[in-house]
């Protein structure tokens, strides 16, 4: 897998689309094809600019089984049947309500339809899958699984690392058609269901631009609602500090347009606070950025070097300017040896200096170094590996770093990268800086907790479900000592539900008892 294969898949994010305490981001249909620069709508209804497809009922007649035993893999929680009423749903009369498509279990495109961009997931069959084509459709599915005593799992682009975005006889909730998108004075209206890449291009047409994660096809709304990490933290901070106002349905089907000074903190609580616990969102309004050229640079040490590029680093994302950002990989190749190297950015297209400033802190000039200069739509592209992504089975993790790693910790970290190398096991960890714009607070609040940490980082590994989950396990015994939790766009199967909401989670829960007192919206990483 190329690099840029790899940060297709680990800057994905999450991109379940509910709300709340989980997250983790399919296609790539252009979205902003029909959009206009008109002013974003104020209804009462959550808004969303995308089109409704013409769609047609599915034929079969028969409501699913329900006692179907569920064939998913045994890492992924969210394969428990819901509690049933005594008489089946109507299927029939709901398909009819809808703008969108139902998929059962017996209509054809099912498989197709509760994919997730991760293909160990594909054993989880829910029992239906809705195809939301507008708002209402999201209001009437809320409304149907709440009154069949149905689980509902709502799904954006499907990138959750733990497969969050889909149940075994449950519903899922799609809302990848909710694409649409206009742009009016700085502002972004854009659909739930937007892909990355799609937003970054319809915005190019303006100059603009969001702080976002990489992966192509993650949808906007996972990425927002975990936080949203990438190139640009630094200096803008995250994604979901962009955020002007959200349109949601909460568990009692009521629409909700919150901001600042509308239900404030709901607004709080799902700029990353993650998403599955307080509704389902359908659209956000951010305020833009500039799309400005970029200085990118990679610098390649040898194994050797190894301890020297993490002190390096840390001392880099601790005093470098906001305007610089670089994120450390550190590889098994299949020869058994370590590949180390720091792709970085220059927001201000000076990537001259700031590779200078990295080797310095290193203390050893790098072994190899490439400099150049991209447009912002050209840099998207690259940081992506195109414009798409090709399904890939992987596993992953994180661990939030509160401050500099000391010596003993940085040698267990690289201890156990090097010993999936010996194993000839493919895995990484990859270091994300934060710091500048992402320490500090948006105005109107944000419930993600991991303001004054250093950094995070990713294990991932693309070996078979027992290795790769070992050699997170083991990853995460290495930096113990440094971790202060773990970020929700990164879920892991089996980490405890409070290691993701830090300082947060008592407002969290104070939110969820507000707005879902029933506990309607609810999964295994759900913070009750």
């Amino acid at each position: 897998m190329s690099l840029l294969d790899r940060r297709t898949v680990l800057k994905a994010g999450s991109a379940a689309a509910v709300v709340g305490l989980t997250g983790c981001g399919d296609s790539t249909d252009n979205a902003g094809g029909g959009a206009t620069s008109s002013t974003p709508t104020t209804s009462s209804e959550p808004s969303s600019t995308a089109p409704a497809p013409t769609t047609t009922a599915p034929s079969s007649t028969a409501a699913p089984s329900t006692t179907t035993p569920s064939s998913s893999p045994s890492s992924n929680p969210n394969t428990s049947a819901p509690t049933l009423t005594s008489t089946a749903p109507n299927w029939n009369s709901f398909s009819r309500s809808l703008t969108g498509k139902l998929y059962l279990s017996s209509t054809s495109g099912y498989a197709a339809a509760h994919q997730l961009f991760n293909p160990r997931w594909d054993s989880v069959r829910p029992t239906a899958v809705v195809k939301a084509a507008n708002p209402a459709d999201v209001q009437k599915a809320i409304n149907f699984a709440r009154d069949n005593k149905l689980v509902l799992v709502p799904k954006s682009g499907g990138h959750s690392y733990v497969g969050a975005s889909t149940i075994a006889n449950g519903l899922q909730l799609d809302v990848g058609a909710l694409r649409g998108m206009s742009y009016s004075n700085g502002i972004l209206t854009v659909g739930a269901g937007a892909r990355l890449y799609d937003v970054h291009a319809f915005l190019d047409r303006y100059g603009r631009s969001l702080p976002t994660g990489t992966c192509p096809t993650v949808g906007v709304a996972g990425l927002t609602l975990g936080g949203g990490m990438g190139i640009h933290t630094r200096t803008y901070g995250l994604t979901c500090d962009r955020v002007v106002s959200m349109g949601v349905f909460t568990a009692d089907g009521k629409s909700h347009n919150v901001s600042a000074t509308v239900d404030p903190d709901l607004f709080w609580a799902l700029r990353g606070g993650g998403g599955g616990n307080l509704g389902v969102v359908t659209s956000f309004r951010f305020a833009t950025i500039p799309a400005t050229k970029l200085g990118f640079f990679r610098l390649t040490w040898p194994e050797s070097q190894a301890a020297a590029v993490v002190r390096g680093w840390q001392k880099f994302a601790q005093t470098a300017p906001t305007t610089s950002w670089g994120n450390l990989h550190i590889d098994a190749q299949s020869n058994g040896t370590l590949s180390v190297h720091v792709l970085g950015i220059s927001t201000t297209g000076n990537a001259n200096a700031a590779a200078a400033q990295l080797e310095s802190f290193v203390g050893a000039k790098a072994s190899a170094r490439s400099i150049s200069v991209k447009s912002h739509l050209e840099a998207v592209k690259y940081l992506g590996g195109g414009t798409t992504s090709p399904r890939q089975g992987f596993l992953a993790g994180s661990d939030v770093l509160k401050g500099a790693m000391d010596a003993a910790t940085i040698t267990a970290l690289l201890g156990e990268v090097k010993a999936a190398a010996r194993a000839k096991t493919p895995a990484s960890a990859i270091l994300d800086p934060l710091g500048g714009q992402a320490s500090k607070q948006p105005a109107g609040g944000a419930s993600w907790p991991w303001r004054s940490a250093l950094g995070v980082v990713q294990w991932y590994s693309s070996a078979q479900g027992t290795t790769a989950k070992t050699f997170i396990a083991n990853g995460h015994r290495a930096v113990r000592s440094a971790s202060a939790g773990a970020y929700v766009n990164y879920l892991e199967a089996g980490r405890a539900v409070s290691s993701y909401y830090g300082g947060s989670a008592a407002k969290l829960q104070a939110a969820k008892k507000k707005y879902d007192p029933s506990n309607f919206f609810h999964t295994p990483y759900t913070l009750a």
